[in-house]
């Protein structure tokens, strides 16, 4: 930034096993959407070496990444980024037109409990919904990584249990790696793991013997 060097992350050495799910829990600032933005393609490190599989995305191009992003990331952001002239089968539709291996429309919503909201328009649903429709909308292409970047951050709390309750249901059964940014400590009992990330570096790994159910966690 001019002549101020803000370093964003620091010495993050970091693996990820398919089927986790992984919480990043850290104040604002902390440096976890940037780790979020490396994992899915959408930022380069500006130095060291991220790797999935075969891909080395701190080398890629910028069409190498946005083929990484389409074939391989699903992402869900606090704000919900549908297309507001569009139905909510029709915004999850547009993504399935990219994928290589895509899952139903009808069926992605199915998954996050509705198939009954198929034909209605973003300004019909409430926040929650709109929420699941764009998790509805990152899953249908069948993601190997699923990043979230608090996705429960702009719910009340029950509209936000829901929520999580989906993606621990698309983790369990897709056996996606699901990644989940939040500030709230108590989501992270849902984790298989939580990385606690403090001035871009990572200062704690903790593995949960068993992850809590959304059901269990209030705050």
């Amino acid at each position: 930034m001019g002549e101020v060097e803000v370093h964003a992350l620091r010495d993050v050495d970091l693996d990820l096993y398919a089927g986790e799910f992984v919480v990043l829990l850290g104040a604002s600032g902390s440096g976890k959407s940037t780790l979020l933005n490396i994992l899915g393609g959408l930022d380069r490190p500006s130095s060291g070496e991220v790797c999935y599989r075969d891909h080395d995305l701190a080398a890629a191009s910028d069409g190498q990444l946005t083929e990484f992003r389409r074939e391989h990331v699903g992402f869900v952001f606090q704000f919900y980024n549908l297309i507001p002239s569009l139905t909510a089968l029709e915004n999850v539709a547009l993504v399935t037109q990219i994928a290589a291996d895509p899952m139903d429309p009808g069926k992605a919503l199915d998954l996050v409990g509705l198939s009954e909201r198929r034909h209605h328009f973003p300004a019909q649903l409430s926040g929650g919904e709109q929420q699941r429709v764009a998790i509805a909308r990152a899953v249908a292409k069948r993601p190997d990584v699923l990043l979230c970047d608090e996705p429960t951050g702009a719910l009340d709390y029950p509209t936000g249990r829901l929520v999580l309750e989906v993606l621990a249901r698309v983790n369990r059964e897709l056996g996606t790696i699901t990644v989940v940014i939040t500030h709230n400590a108590a989501i992270a009992a849902m984790a298989d793991r939580v990385i606690r990330i403090s001035s871009g570096r990572i200062v704690e790994v903790t593995r949960n013997d068993r992850r809590a159910s959304p059901a269990e966690i209030s705050w």
